[in-house]
């Protein structure tokens, strides 16, 4: 990345030449910039600058940008520059990434945009749509080379060096037989360390690891850091080969669903970031807050119910954010926990047992040793031996409660093919907040004639 100082110069200069309409040392500052660096920039300029600065950027460099910008900046751009250069990008864009950015889109708004594609690409992007988000067969790409068995070295040799601009790995070569099933694979090295009249089939590996073209990203994504690959082919049911997953998708994977599960975590659902307006972050975050608002008044109801007891033993209302306040801490360190899990652990019914045990354990170790603590404190500050008991057995309690909400709510949303980072960190505090009530008012009410 640029440093910052130089940064802030780089854009100063871009901003000037804009100014001064100079293309050409425009495209001077441009060439010593990485496709991230040119983005950086991009966003950096004031909108009204926007329009000039894509119109100079080559068709190499737009494209480029486009990889580090959002989904919607990115169809922001394609839809205001030509339309011949927004169809040349789309050609130049990897089918993978071009089918992530048509997702969700309406029909006739993906016909505008590809309409204009080369008939072979538009096929191809179309049958990528066609499989499920989210699977293996969403994100791989058909810039690959494959040979066939009957290929001898050196013809292999020869297709590489004539399609070598088309792969974006050449680590592997992948070889078909006449019904273009996949059955092995040739590196790049042991190509070139290979006799050149050597056919294919009697250096390539058979010893295969590939994914079915409808395995979950998150899986794909799994196996390929398992292996240490650099790319992994995807099959069909018959085993014919279809594309490839490479690990720069990978990345692009687990960024995009860790953004989503931490979008998820904060009940906000959709990205927001330090650049998102006021009206557009307060709009994505308040369907959420608003529900669990209507959840709260639960808790206000719990309170009324129990008013009684809280005019004989005010000093029970000293305790009561502190013991909702915990619970809720519980709960959400024990999502935190169990999503983590699920992503990096193939989970089975064995797991999630262990993991339910282990969790609860923990709950009541915790419970115990805070328990202990606001006892002594409850007494020494209240001078009650009672309130002391009925604060630390309420906390002792909420807190297992707390831990197994946290543990048992995102592994039954799992079990359900849900996504288990929609159990936010907000719903299960607001969900403890009323367990503990509950079960703190009901143990002070059975020793109310105590606390008296």
């Amino acid at each position: 990345m640029v440093p910052k100082v130089a940064e802030n110069d780089i854009a100063r200069a871009i901003i000037q030449v804009l100014k001064e309409g100079k293309q050409d040392t425009f495209h001077e500052i441009i060439k010593e910039l990485k496709p991230y660096d040119i983005a950086v920039q991009y966003k950096c300029l004031p909108v009204k600058h926007h329009p000039l600065f894509l119109d100079w950027l080559s068709m190499e460099e737009l494209t480029g940008l486009l990889r580090h910008l959002s989904r919607d900046a990115q169809l922001h751009i394609l839809r205001t520059i030509d339309p011949n250069r927004s169809t040349d990008i789309l050609e130049m864009m990897k089918n993978n990434d071009l089918a992530f950015l048509l997702s969700g889109l309406s029909k006739t708004e993906i016909d505008a945009l590809i309409s204009e594609m080369e008939q072979d690409e538009m096929t191809v992007i179309r049958h990528i749509m066609d499989y499920p988000p989210k699977t293996a067969g969403r994100a791989m790409t058909n810039r690959y080379i494959w040979v066939h068995t009957s290929y001898t070295v050196e013809r292999a040799i020869k297709k590489l060096k004539s399609f070598a601009t088309l792969a974006t790995y050449l680590n592997y070569l992948y070889v078909i037989d006449d019904d273009k099933k996949l059955v092995g694979v040739v590196s790049y090295r042991d190509l070139l360390l290979a006799d050149p009249f050597a056919e294919i089939e009697d250096i390539m590996s058979r010893n295969l690891i590939q994914v079915n073209v409808l395995t979950k990203q998150e899986e794909v994504a799994k196996v390929i850091g398992r292996y240490d690959y650099v790319s992994i082919p995807v099959v069909d049911a018959d085993g014919v080969l279809l594309g490839i997953v490479t690990v720069d998708d990978v990345l692009d994977i687990v960024v995009r669903e860790a953004n989503e599960d931490i979008e998820m975590l904060l009940a906000s659902g959709k990205e927001i970031d330090f650049k998102t307006k006021p009206t557009v972050a307060t709009y994505r975050r308040l369907p959420w807050l608003i529900l669990l608002l209507f959840i709260g008044l639960i808790s206000g109801s719990i309170i009324s119910r129990f008013e009684a007891t809280l005019e004989t033993v005010v000093a029970l209302a000293f305790f009561m954010p502190m013991i909702a306040g915990m619970t809720g801490n519980t709960g959400t360190q024990s999502l935190a926990v169990v999503v983590r899990g699920l992503v990096s652990e193939d989970m089975d019914v064995k797991k999630m047992l262990k993991l339910l045990f282990r969790e609860l354990l923990v709950g009541i170790m915790i419970g115990l040793i805070c328990a202990v603590l606001i006892f002594i404190i409850a007494f020494i500050w209240q001078g009650s031996f009672v309130l002391g008991l009925v604060v630390g057995a309420s906390l002792f309690a909420t807190l297992i409660i707390g831990t197994l909400a946290g543990t048992v709510i995102p592994l039954i949303l799992h079990k359900f093919n849900v996504d288990p980072a929609v159990a936010s960190g907000p719903l299960i505090t607001t969900i403890n907040d009323i367990l503990s009530l509950l079960i703190y008012f009901g143990i002070a009410t059975m020793f109310i004639s105590k606390l008296m």
